[in-house]
């Protein structure tokens, strides 16, 4: 049992005893304090133990007087010394700067982090292009039963919500586009808008934006969770590759389901469309369908058809890389999935405004 601290000042010197550790410490700091004489040398040569706690006391009573240490072991002089290298002066508030100082600043802050977030995608990009390949090279490997899963996860679960907004986009559109053409005694019109508009365009963004903020936060949620349980450790642990069993079946259940969901999207956009057409324009189905034949040329079937693939890529990975990220605590969980939704998002519209630059420089408009 290590014996309580104490000290005796003999002739300037300062001579400690006992255990200097928090728990038998007791009244030893206030002791020190009530000291008049000011000691000339501190020696530890009788102390058994020293923590952290009686590290700082005997600093203390250094820094104050500037007084040397003796008979101090090797592990205490190096304690002595890590706290004295920690005893530095710390700002409560920084320094106050310019407003424009400041701007620059987090602007500076936010383009590292997305250079650093677009580094870290890239990345995973190419190591779900290994997983890819390694489940190629290994059919067994492949988790059908996973997939299958994913299929339903994004695809049959998303239909009833992603056909109810098609339904009212596609009347949105027919109703703005035949108020605008009415005032040309043109609301015929508003059947190319519509067919072409949901085909080439709304469909496909709009199910991509649906399944980023649906799927897409399901899967950085999933993985996020799985990392602090320690999930994904273990599984690394008993010779199971994560990217294989977790990234691939989710990413290959996006690029699939996509066009799938985005042809859907768009038929029932043209069915909303078409009602609305019916009840307000007077317009019958077979005609409203006879329109659309005549008007919609198939290059915009194939232009929605080539874009929902790639966006089902990225809004799988962008899920599966911001799970995969997830560190510490559940709050990183919520924060991850908030970030692969907007991440989704902001790739989504921005590699369509590439797409539509593309398909136009090589006259499929």
């Amino acid at each position: 049992m290590n014996a309580p601290a104490d000290f005796t000042l003999d002739q300037g010197t300062l001579r400690f005893t006992g255990a200097m550790t928090l728990s038998c410490i007791h009244d030893l700091p206030a002791r020190l304090d009530a000291i008049e004489e000011q000691p000339a040398k501190v020696d530890l040569s009788g102390v058994e133990r020293i923590d952290t706690v009686g590290a700082w006391l005997i600093h203390r009573i250094v820094r104050e007087g500037d007084v040397p240490v003796e008979g101090a072991d090797e592990d205490a002089a190096e304690l002595l010394a890590k706290v004295a290298a920690a005893d530095q002066p710390l700002k409560i508030r920084p320094d106050p700067q310019p407003g424009f100082v400041r701007v620059l600043q987090e602007v500076g802050d936010a383009t590292f982090a997305a250079a650093r977030s677009l580094k870290g995608l890239l990345g995973f990009f190419g190591a779900t292009v290994i997983g890819f390949w390694d489940v190629a090279r290994h059919p067994r490997r492949f988790r059908g039963n996973a997939v299958a899963r994913q299929f339903e996860v994004v695809g049959v679960k998303a239909l009833a919500i992603i056909g109810l907004m098609s339904f009212l986009i596609g009347i949105v559109i027919a109703q703005q586009g035949a108020v605008q053409l009415r005032q040309f005694g043109a609301e015929v019109f508003a059947i190319n808008l519509i067919g072409r508009i949901t085909l080439r365009e709304l469909g496909v963004l709009m199910t991509a934006i649906m399944v980023a903020g649906r799927s897409g936060s399901a899967f950085a949620a999933q993985l996020g969770s799985m990392k602090l349980a320690e999930e994904v450790d273990a599984m690394r642990t008993i010779g199971v590759s994560p990217m294989e069993a977790l990234v691939v079946p989710r990413v290959l259940a996006s690029v699939l389901m996509m066009p799938l969901l985005g042809f859907y999207a768009a038929i029932i956009a043209m069915i909303g469309g078409g009602i609305f057409c019916w009840i307000d324009l007077d317009i019958p189905p077979i005609t409203f369908v006879q329109r659309v034949r005549e008007v919609v040329p198939i290059t915009d079937l194939w232009v929605g058809l080539i874009k929902a693939p790639v966006f089902g890529l990225l809004i799988g990975i962008s899920g599966c890389f911001q799970g995969m990220q997830v560190e510490g605590n559940a709050e990183e969980v919520g924060l991850r999935t908030t970030a692969s939704v907007v991440q989704a998002i902001f790739l989504v519209i921005v590699l369509d405004a590439v797409f539509a630059v593309f398909f136009s420089s090589i006259g499929w408009i």
